[in-house]
């Protein structure tokens, strides 16, 4: 787990192991190792021995740290064994209380206008990816103001501080029921169960749209057969009703069947490399 414990990434990937563990009737320990952006605990498993007791639980940025980091010590799409996808979280465009805006085209309207006298907050990773997208389809920039976390931010825009952010809908959700914020859309393909909520595509801006999804690695290498069973394990653990149940709470997806297949894993790795190549290198946003 290459970021810190508390966090999304890191309750899902808690209840995953869980799930397998029950499964493969072994612990599965979820470790931490933080640093680099997550590039640290990826570099571990991508150095680790091939025998499937090693694996690393990653979201979007896997796909993204292939251009961000110009000097990876790993392959992104070489050096692991993509075991499946788990699951699918939206973003959301949120604004302060008082924003000059009611639907998503007027956003869009008032960035155009504005451009760089707005304030955009983001804490790197899904929500500085987001940024990008509606900047790129605004055709302005946003000032950007950096947080250590989302919790700040939001805090900000609570208090009319800070202009806007994306943000995953588990961070933002609560202070959206409130009406302590503005929302705008969320960024998933389809609406979010039990969210009231309309997609960036119904809104007119389809291009502004993706998700922090996470799936599970092994190094490359590793024994067909292991990769097979594992496979079957997280398959086992997406059943889990203590899974299925927190996953709702934080406004989390259970990836389908289809996404949990290791084939479809694999190309969507490299669809999304793809997707976010242009982007990255159109913003010149990189880590290193």
């Amino acid at each position: 787990m290459p970021y810190a414990a508390g966090g999304p990434t890191d309750v899902v990937a808690r209840l995953v192991a869980e799930g397998m563990g029950k499964d493969l009737g072994v612990a599965v320990v979820c470790e931490n190792v933080t640093g680099a952006g997550g590039t640290l605990g990826a570099a571990r498993v991508a150095t680790a021995r091939p025998d499937g007791h090693t694996l690393l639980m990653h979201h979007i940025a896997m796909a993204t740290h292939a251009t961000i980091y110009r000097r990876l010590p790993y392959d992104v799409e070489r050096s692991f064994a993509p075991l499946g996808l788990v699951s699918d979280a939206a973003m959301t465009i949120i604004a302060k209380p008082d924003f000059p805006a009611d639907d998503l085209a007027g956003l869009m309207r008032v960035i155009r206008e504005r451009g760089d006298q707005l304030n955009l907050a983001h804490s790197g990773g899904a929500n500085f990816l987001c940024g990008l997208l509606m900047q790129d389809a605004a055709g302005a920039e946003m000032t950007p103001v950096v947080f250590r976390g989302s919790a700040p931010a939001i805090t900000e825009i609570i208090a009319g501080r800070v202009d806007m952010m994306c943000d995953q809908a588990t961070n933002t959700v609560p202070y959206i029921r409130d009406r302590r914020i503005k929302v705008f859309g969320m960024t998933l393909d389809r609406r979010a169960e039990g969210l009231d909520m309309p997609t960036t595509a119904e809104a007119g801006f389809p291009t502004v749209q993706m998700s922090t999804w996470h799936g599970l690695y092994a190094p490359a290498g590793t024994p067909e057969e292991v990769q097979v069973r594992l496979n079957a394990a997280i398959r086992a653990a997406l059943r889990e009703e203590r899974l299925r149940a927190r996953f709702a709470e934080l406004v989390t997806e259970v990836a389908r069947p289809e996404q949990a297949d290791r084939g479809y894993h694999r190309r969507f790795l490299a669809e999304e490399v793809a997707r976010w190549r242009p982007i990255i290198q159109k913003a010149n946003a990189y880590a290193d």
